[in-house]
């Protein structure tokens, strides 16, 4: 069933009963050719006739009106087909471009946490002024403590001089009480043996 009425409408045009309205007119083209009825049945026929015509003639007007509009169609679809191609370009471009930019974002905010991570480390030790500041201060130290190094090796120097000196006197001193001693003893022995005789 669905086969006939298919096979009808591909014959049929849209399906407004053209083919059988030709079929009719010829028809009644032959039979109105063929009568030998009054003038009256004939211009009726006649009449009839024209009217199928006009109909054929509207019918096929229709359709080529439905022809041209549905090339029309193609032809518009063609375009909004052809921008739609353009535009899923342009989008799969924007779409690589938002991917570059979010690649470059990601890039830097990595450097600036990076960049953060630095400066809080930065920030924990002092400033090149501040250093600065310190190393004079620990060199004015140290000049200040070579000078009390310097003062306490001299007078270690010269403490070791008088040690020695010290030293040396007291040699001295206990040379001379030991010769003293030998001296006194030796006027007693003589004081004894001159006694003795």
């Amino acid at each position: 069933m669905n086969e006939v009425i298919r096979k009808r409408l591909l014959i049929d045009g849209d399906g407004a009963g053209d083919d059988r309205r030709i079929n009719v007119l010829l028809k009644s083209f032959t039979k109105w050719c063929n009568s030998g009825g009054s003038p009256e049945e004939g211009f009726t026929q006649y009449q009839r006739m024209l009217g199928t015509l006009a109909q054929c003639e509207f019918s096929m007007g229709k359709t080529v009106l439905v022809y041209n509009m549905n090339l029309r169609e193609m032809e518009n679809y063609e375009k909004i087909y052809a921008d739609i191609e353009q535009s899923i370009t342009s989008a799969h471009d924007k779409i690589a471009e938002c991917k570059k930019e979010i690649l470059r974002a990601k890039r830097i905010r990595k450097n600036r946490q990076e960049y953060d991570a630095l400066a809080k480390v930065i920030q924990q030790h002092p400033d090149r002024h501040e250093t600065m500041k310190q190393l004079k201060a620990l060199d004015k130290e140290l000049q200040q403590l070579s000078r009390i190094k310097e003062n306490v090796e001299d007078k270690l120097e010269l403490r070791k001089k008088q040690f020695h000196v010290l030293l040396s006197t007291i040699r001295e001193l206990q040379q001379t009480l030991e010769n003293d001693e030998k001296l006194e003893s030796d006027e007693s022995q003589d004081c004894t043996m001159e006694n003795g005789q």
